[in-house]
């Protein structure tokens, strides 16, 4: 799998990441670090908690790394959550947390396959 079928399997834009970051090397350092980060297990568990101050500075943190990254799909309901969370609690947040957990799913699986791909 190539960087590029990874950002399709995902949901991304790759040629919006490669215009931002200007190097497939680049964009593939900070795609393969998207899997170190912690945002998604503190949303899951701010959640639960029902700590929605950290689940909104979580949903916001996946939103901007999207964002950065050209990941479309999960960066759209990443900031749909963060928007609902925003002054607290929602009754949406609950359906749209579900949404972000399919997508984030959706996007670590593209990454790792790519990982693999590359031997990385």
């Amino acid at each position: 799998m190539t960087l590029k079928e990874c950002y399709a399997a995902m949901g991304g834009d790759y040629d919006e990441a490669m215009g931002r970051l200007r190097s497939e090397k680049l964009v593939q350092k900070f795609v393969l670090k998207f899997l170190s980060d912690q945002s998604y297990d503190l949303l899951c568990a701010s959640m639960e908690a029902k700590n929605y101050e950290d689940a909104f500075r979580a949903a916001h943190t996946i939103k901007g790394v999207c964002q950065n990254l050209s990941f479309t799909t999960l960066g759209k309901s990443s900031s749909a959550l963060s928007e609902a969370l925003r002054g607290g609690y929602t009754p949406e947040a609950d359906g749209l947390a579900e949404q972000v957990g399919r997508e984030y799913q959706q996007t670590v699986a593209a990454i790792r396959a790519f990982q693999e791909a590359a031997g990385e």
